[in-house]
């Protein structure tokens, strides 16, 4: 890509992809527990390519920190099938996605 700026389908406004990590052009302040939970569903079902616990727990756990009654079930549950690296990197994910965000 030559340009910094590109066109999502769809859509008519362009994408700066130089400021996307910036939560005010992002939309990431729009991401609610909703929303994560069911990242956190499609991870660990394994809707979107291969069941992904990490992802699953990374999400449960951001799910969980804003909100979302049934997140620390499902992440509890996930944890019970990951080895202590997989919590390990799922909590060093969410981390770094509250930092960015």
């Amino acid at each position: 890509m030559n340009n910094q700026t590109t066109k999502i389908s769809k859509c008519d406004s362009p994408v700066d992809i130089q400021t996307y990590d910036d939560v005010s052009t992002s939309g990431a302040v729009f991401v609610d527990a909703d929303i994560l939970f069911d990242l956190g569903m499609r991870a660990a079902c394994g809707h979107d390519g291969p069941v992904d616990f990490v992802a699953a727990h990374m999400y449960f756990n951001l799910a969980d920190r804003k909100g979302s009654q049934a997140a620390a079930y499902h992440r509890q549950d996930v944890a019970g099938q990951m080895t202590k690296a997989e919590i390990a990197a799922a909590l060093r994910g969410a981390r770094q996605w509250l930092t960015r965000h």
